[in-house]
């Protein structure tokens, strides 16, 4: 047993985190990883209306009685999002963990904190996280520039990142980016973070609720597999590397490129055919550099216990190796 700040705050078992995921944060997923001991969260914007969330939210407490969470992230998009509804439906669900994530969150706080809702605000930047706390979240999820989704524009990868921000910020603090085994949740506890965020791994999961050609795919790709796109417009993302990702990164190499001169190739529904029908050039889908440590697909369950009974082998070589 790995007990973290982290998980007494949260009232889990094990210092293992399934974050938020557009399109993959469903019920079977989460509450899959909830019943293993971690903490996973429903992706609210998976949902087509506030209306839909709630019903999630019921789905998963009829599948788990072990807490999770629910992922709201506030970023730019092609189409208006209703982000106080969205957070109404939260709060009116009494799920009492939020990932907050992109934008700043405080217009959100106030709201939930009413509602006795604690509050992990995913960063990747110590000045970032300095303001989580500041404002008054209750943890933070630091992402490394090695993870999938938005790594921001520091590149600082977490062997440097994680150290500097514990340094700094006295909440407790996940990591995430390049994360996959005992081996990632072993090294991240060694740098200060209080447990870990899996992304892409949970995808390579029976449960997980996308196409089986997407999972071979994660297994077949290797940690080169990813390309980095939206660099020119400063809002960078990791993301498996295909057809489509490369027709974006060539795009923006002209130095000029808009969103409006790539929004035909990104847009979310795309990404969601890819996920949901495994056309695996048909759009862009976020995964990321950890690919090169998936090996196979197992349940949630057999993948979190066989990270845990690895961590523990590991702790105790090193304890012995050092005593």
């Amino acid at each position: 047993m790995i007990t973290t700040r982290f998980t007494e705050l949260f009232g889990i078992e094990h210092p293992i985190v399934q974050g938020g995921m557009q399109w993959v944060g469903r019920a079977e997923l989460v509450s899959a990883v909830a019943n293993a001991g971690a903490l996973g969260f429903l992706t609210a914007l998976t949902f087509p209306t506030p209306e839909d969330l709630i019903k999630e939210v019921q789905k998963c407490r009829e599948m788990t009685d072990k807490p999770f969470g629910v992922n709201l992230t506030i970023l730019p998009t092609l189409k208006k999002v209703p982000y106080t509804e969205y957070r109404q439906a939260i709060v009116e669900s009494g799920v009492k963990i939020v990932e907050t994530a992109g934008y700043n969150p405080r217009e959100h706080l106030p709201d939930l904190k009413r509602a006795g809702v604690k509050v992990i605000h995913k960063c990747t930047s110590v000045r970032h996280g300095l303001t989580a706390e500041r404002i008054g979240c209750d943890a933070i999820s630091m992402d490394g520039f090695e993870c999938a989704g938005h790594p921001g524009e520091d590149d600082i990868p977490n062997l440097v990142l994680l150290p500097v921000a514990r340094d700094k910020i006295k909440i407790p603090m996940i990591a995430s980016g390049g994360l996959g085994d005992a081996r990632g949740l072993v090294a991240v506890l060694a740098l200060g973070a209080d447990g870990m965020n899996m992304g892409t791994r949970f995808m390579a999961t029976q449960e997980a609720p996308v196409h089986e050609n997407v999972k071979q795919q994660m297994v077949e790709n290797d940690e080169l597999t990813t390309d980095l796109i939206f660099r020119t417009l400063k809002n960078t993302a990791r993301v498996a590397k295909n057809t489509v990702s490369q027709e974006v990164v060539s795009i923006e190499a002209k130095g000029d490129a808009t969103i409006g001169d790539l929004a035909h190739l990104v847009s979310g529904q795309r990404g969601r055919v890819v996920l949901e029908k495994g056309d695996m050039d048909y759009g862009i889908w976020s995964a990321g550099m950890v690919q090169g440590l998936i090996n196979d697909v197992p349940t949630v369950k057999e993948l979190v216990d066989r990270i845990m009974e690895e961590a523990q082998q590991i702790i105790d070589r090193l304890r012995n190796a050092y005593s």
